[in-house]
């Protein structure tokens, strides 16, 4: 059950950053402008869609787990303060708080690991597994 309920939580956690990935594509000026309207240099957009849609993407899949839940907390978090500091106006004060709580679920995934049904765990497995039980597979 906690395996299939690390999934879930990894899909849950990923949707929102594979997704915000692609639409940062489809919208790519409108986005890089938003950008540098919030005083961050668009030039940073190829970097922030490759975190956003690669990370989500190895989350989901549960490789690289732990490194790439600090970075994705951690680009939580400076999204939270950049982009929805205004604490005043309440659309922007749930999106803070909605970054913030990603964020702790990305600590949880890095103190936890992926979970069995993940890469992490089908790496871990093939480097204490005996050669013999390699070369049959």
């Amino acid at each position: 059950m906690n395996a299939t309920l690390s999934l879930f939580g990894r899909l849950g956690l990923s949707l929102i950053f594979i997704i915000s990935g692609w639409g940062k594509i489809a919208g790519y000026a409108a986005t890089q402008q938003y950008m540098e309207a919030m005083g961050v240099p668009g030039s940073l957009l190829p970097l922030v869609i490759a975190l956003e849609l690669g990370g989500g993407l190895a989350i989901l899949a549960g490789g690289f787990t732990r490194a790439i839940a600090l970075a994705l907390a951690a680009f939580s978090l400076a999204s939270a303060a950049l982009f929805h500091g205004n604490l005043g106006d309440a659309t922007q004060a749930i999106m803070f708080w909605k970054n913030v709580a990603m964020a702790g679920g990305f600590l949880m995934l890095a103190a936890n690991g992926a979970g069995a049904l993940s890469l992490d765990a089908l790496w871990a497995r093939r480097r204490t597994a005996p050669a013999s039980v390699l070369a049959a597979s």
